[in-house]
């Protein structure tokens, strides 16, 4: 639904994984073989992808200061299982984290928001407070403070809301 680049590094991960669904539709790209090939998912593990995709979503709505869309198994829960390691580049000792197992999305996922975290970015990916969209996004507003995926459609149908309950 947005207009908006993609959030940088593993983030665009995260948010792609989240934009998965359309909740206005419920059209879901996972239901779709195409669609899980793109995050390496086999049908069998499509219910724990689900539930790590709305677990993020809860997540990116508590960035931007909105309530949980529903009850999820809470994000911290779910990356528990995904280890990590701690890689050191011997040319230049830079460091990172990496997931151990780089096959499972959960272990990527991790792997994403802990290189965000350090980065400082992880706050600034956030879901769109329009309730028929939660589309996620990555805010790069200079005070970090955008409150929908797209001004042009989401943001003026909530100012337009506003404007008719006024009047």
């Amino acid at each position: 639904m947005s207009e908006r680049s993609p959030a940088p590094g593993g983030l665009a991960l995260v948010e792609s994984l989240v934009n998965t669904v359309d909740l206005e539709s419920g059209a879901d790209s996972l239901d779709t073989v195409e669609g899980r090939e793109r995050f390496g998912i086999a049908e069998a593990e499509l219910a724990r992808a689900r539930e790590l995709r709305e677990s993020l979503r809860v997540a990116l709505l508590a960035h931007a200061g909105h309530p949980p869309h529903r009850t999820v198994t809470p994000l911290g829960e779910l990356l528990a299982a995904a280890p990590l390691f701690l890689m050191v580049t011997p040319s230049d000792g830079s460091a990172a984290l990496a997931p151990a197992d780089t096959g499972p999305l959960l272990s990527r996922v991790a792997a994403a928001v802990a290189e965000a975290l350090v980065a400082g970015t992880w706050i600034r990916l956030k879901a769109c407070e329009a309730v028929d969209c939660h589309w996620a996004y990555y805010d790069r507003s200079p005070a970090g403070r955008g409150r929908w995926c797209s001004m042009q459609v989401c943001g003026a149908r909530a100012k337009m809301r506003r404007y008719r309950a006024r009047g």
